[in-house]
């Protein structure tokens, strides 16, 4: 029986588990960092990265023998190395606006249609790595003189563990110089922003043998979203899943980068040959219940507010809201777009309020579901929002979707631990890993009329859309 570590380092915190290969958790390990910030600019020390790995890795092996590993991590954090491989300066997390100036010139070179075409991304914010190397070039020549390669976290850390220049495709869809539909450097970015492949890591897919660490044998990893998707068990489509915690992030799985069209607000992110990951999120969906809880309820748990909420019919009573609190980023991209309540009666309790939040997430789960017009035949649902089993039945009632939740919380561990085992050898493929470990836990199947449920819907639509033109009420 062969143990598998999954490494999930997020923006501020690094996840990690191992697991035995028919996917039960042996050992778990958290690390909370606090980042860098000077207005635009974040940041976090590139070596620090690395010893949060270590000590993580020293935990887990004291608990649990640890036979392959890989890892996952935030996309678009990027570190500039020298000849002797070390960090020119911090590395730029992702978060970080600095590339402003250096974002909308390659806008103004490209247009959005033609990197769309390429990398799959519908928007060139300065968060991304190829206007930040177009910034150091810029602002900072006497370091970009001395630059030798250009990283992403994850290579970062497969660089510092086997001395590789390694890197999968599946976190560079987003630095805007991978072609996801041909798996290769886009050499007309590459040419605009100043470099060549040299600068850049040999590209691999998730999975993949890249070396050995204490005996261990080290695999190519994914962007964090994608091991979620895995561990998951998202592998075909038709399965979607959906995230309710600070946001709510909505991910299938396509066969082909859709076609491009006006407005097109979905990136498509490489997860391998013929098969995209498509995202959509909301920030602050999930976010809206904590901020009522704290405002409202108090010291009141969850269970109270999920015994209250069930007391209230479908619909809530007329009573409809929209979670978009600051600002909505998908299908429609408005940044100051706020939240908002329709239909309040004398006769409506907090306990309303509470269905209608509820209600109001799962109708933006279905406006998803529906701007992305692929067919849909079950829900995944994780997250903090997958625990309330009132919330996913709202959820199920209102998309008309089954929605499924799964034994393993740790998605995103699990799914990187599924790919250091098929790297090692100890699944034949993705399909086989994803049979034997990922176990559902509970299912729950829409109850609602669609009439009913379609009337919830659109009086939402109807709001958001009043919300959109700033009409008073």
């Amino acid at each position: 029986m062969k143990n598998l570590m999954g490494i999930d380092i997020g923006t501020t915190s690094l996840k990690g588990c191992v697991f035995d290969e028919n996917g039960n958790e042996l050992a778990s390990v958290t690390k909370s960092y606090t980042l860098i910030t000077d207005g635009e600019r974040v940041e976090f020390p590139a070596e620090k990265y690395f010893e949060l790995f270590e000590q993580a890795y020293e935990e887990l092996s004291k608990k649990a023998r640890i036979d392959a590993f890989a890892i996952d991590t935030q996309g678009e954090t990027l570190i500039f190395l020298d000849k002797s491989g070390n960090p020119l300066m911090n590395a730029i997390v992702w978060l970080d606006n600095r590339a402003e100036k250096q974002a909308k010139a390659i806008e103004d070179k490209f247009g959005i249609k033609s990197v769309y075409e390429r990398t799959g991304q519908t928007e060139i914010p300065a968060g991304y790595p190829a206007p930040k190397v177009l910034w150091l070039k810029e602002e900072r020549p006497e370091l970009f003189e001395k630059l030798d390669k250009i990283l992403l976290l994850e290579d970062y850390l497969l660089y510092r563990i086997t001395g590789k220049f390694v890197c999968e495709r599946s976190l560079y869809a987003s630095t805007l110089y991978l072609n996801v539909k041909t798996g290769e450097y886009w050499k007309e970015m590459l040419d605009f922003i100043g470099i060549d492949e040299n600068y850049l890591p040999t590209l691999y897919e998730s999975g993949e043998r890249v070396g050995e660490y204490k005996n261990a044998v080290v695999c190519t990893g994914a962007l964090d979203q994608i091991s979620g998707f895995i561990g998951s068990g998202i592998i075909e489509e038709g399965t979607i899943s959906e995230m309710t915690g600070t946001a709510l992030a909505v991910c299938a799985l396509a066969k082909d980068v859709p076609p491009y069209f006006d407005g097109i607000k979905v990136p498509a992110y490489y997860v391998g040959k013929s098969k995209y990951c498509l995202l959509m999120w909301a920030p602050t969906a999930g976010m809206v219940m904590e901020w009522y809880k704290k405002n409202f309820y108090f010291d009141a748990d969850y269970d109270k507010i999920n015994e209250d909420a069930e007391k209230v019919p479908f619909g809530s009573e007329g009573l409809v809201l929209s979670p978009n609190m600051r600002g909505s980023v998908m299908p429609v991209n408005d940044p100051d777009l706020k939240g908002g309540a329709y239909g309040i009666d004398l006769k409506h309790t907090r306990a309303h309020f509470t269905r209608a939040i509820m209600e109001s997430v799962a109708c933006l789960l279905r406006r998803y579901l529906e701007y992305l017009q692929i067919p849909v035949n079950e829900v995944i649902s994780i997250g903090g929002g997958a625990k309330s089993k009132l919330w996913r039945q709202i959820k199920a009632d209102i998309t008309g979707k089954k929605v499924v939740t799964l034994k393993n919380k740790e998605t995103g561990c699990l799914g990187t631990a599924i790919l250091a085992g098929y790297g090692s050898g100890v699944y034949k493929d993705i399909n086989e890993a994803v049979s034997k470990i990922v176990e559902r836990k509970d299912e729950v199947t829409p109850k609602a009329e669609k009439a009913e449920a379609d009337t919830v819907y659109n009086r939402y639509l109807e709001l958001e859309e009043l919300l959109l033109q700033r009409k008073t009420l």
